[in-house]
């Protein structure tokens, strides 16, 4: 076994000093194996006086005591430092790892992404575990409710709403993370209230301008196929592009469903799909193929969605996830129960459903106010 002594750079033109255990060892509490121990301690990575070169000599010889202390414990198998070097870890790079593991998920992946970019410049580069508290949280949360929207123009347009809320909630899932591995001793966001998100009107297509886009010649006609299968199954691009053959299937009771498990939730679902949406799919593969084997979430492709949807004669503003909600809508207003609903689209939770039915409800008091008798004749 072997410690070495490690440098890292951070914020603010310095270098954070940290143990590299050799070959990882495991935390006497948690069993997770760990390479590193930070140390507290940081460099001036260009020393400018004689004091910061003081600074870095002191430093340095004291870490290298401490690298020297770990040494001697680990040979003589005492491992109780780490009960309190376990707790001095960094909360930082914890949340960068947790992102990391998103990567698979394009959409999941950038939320996480700009939350930790958020955090990590509300704490300038540094936030170990212990210093995780409930005012933290607290002034983060204050932090992304008046913070501007870019972080790298100078623009004064503060953060929206929205994102505020999901950026919040992914910290606060990290944080939550971090207490479940016993990283923390506490979840001290629990104490700490979300931010809310702002009421928006979630953009749909009505049945006639579906009708138009299924007419219009699309450049991808693949897109155009997982489009408009979306529309009349409300499956989530995300499941879409990873649907396999071997998970669509038919049965004289049946008729056409498909079995698969969510990507989002994880839950695993069993959704019956018409024979039109079947035809979508086109001539069948092997078992372990994809349906769609050649589609690439990019911001080209939805340029090529944004050029089909205007060459359709439709002015709104529709992303591919708008199909999701078409379908939503559509089954609403044709009466379909919201009970029924929230289940077709997988949702957990009945209340997810019920931003549909608003937009339902909306339309209908719309409806009303069209039929007004003319007493002008009298």
């Amino acid at each position: 076994m072997k410690v070495f002594l490690r440098d890292k750079k951070i914020s603010q033109g310095r270098k954070t000093l940290y143990l590299d255990f050799y070959p990882p060892i495991a935390h006497p509490v948690t069993g997770k194996s760990t390479r590193r121990e930070f140390l507290r301690l940081y460099l001036y990575e260009k020393p400018k006086n004689e004091a910061d070169r003081d600074h870095n000599k002191e430093t340095k010889i004291l870490a290298d005591n401490i690298r020297a202390q770990r040494q001697i414990s680990i040979q003589a198998g005492n491992y109780g430092f780490m009960f309190e070097s376990f707790k001095k870890s960094d909360f930082l790079q914890y949340f960068r790892d947790l992102v990391e593991k998103r990567k698979t998920s394009k959409g999941n992946y950038d939320n996480w992404l700009s939350s930790y970019n958020y955090f990590n410049r509300f704490v300038k580069g540094h936030c170990l575990m212990e210093q995780m508290t409930e005012k933290l949280a607290n002034d983060f949360k204050i932090f992304l409710s008046t913070t501007p929207s870019s972080m790298r123009t100078k623009s004064l347009k503060r953060l929206s709403q929205n994102a505020a809320h999901s950026y919040f909630n992914k910290f606060k899932a990290a944080v939550k993370s971090a207490f479940y591995e016993k990283f923390l001793d506490d979840d001290p966001t629990k104490r700490v209230k979300s931010i809310q998100p702002a009421e928006t009107e979630r953009e749909f297509l009505t049945m006639e301008e579906l009708n138009k886009l299924a007419n219009t010649e699309c450049e991808i006609p693949d897109l155009k196929r997982m489009a408009l299968f979306s529309a009349i199954t409300g499956l989530r691009w995300s499941d879409i592009i990873k649907l396999k053959w071997g998970e669509i299937s038919h049965s004289k009771d049946m008729g056409h469903y498909i079995h698969f498990t969510q990507k989002k939730t994880k839950a695993v679902e069993l959704l019956n799909i018409s024979d039109q949406a079947y035809s979508f799919l086109g001539t069948p593969g092997r078992s372990d193929e994809t349906v769609f084997p050649n589609m690439t979430y990019s911001a080209w492709l939805n340029t090529k969605l944004k050029i089909w949807v205007i060459a359709a004669g439709i002015h709104k503003r529709i992303t591919f996830h708008n199909f999701r909600h078409t379908y939503a809508t559509l089954q609403l207003t044709a009466g379909t129960d919201i009970y029924t609903v929230s289940k077709l689209l997988g949702h957990r939770n009945l209340k997810t459903t019920q931003v549909y039915a608003k937009v339902i409800d909306k339309k209908k008091i719309e409806a009303a106010s069209k039929i007004k008798i003319d007493f002008s004749n009298d």
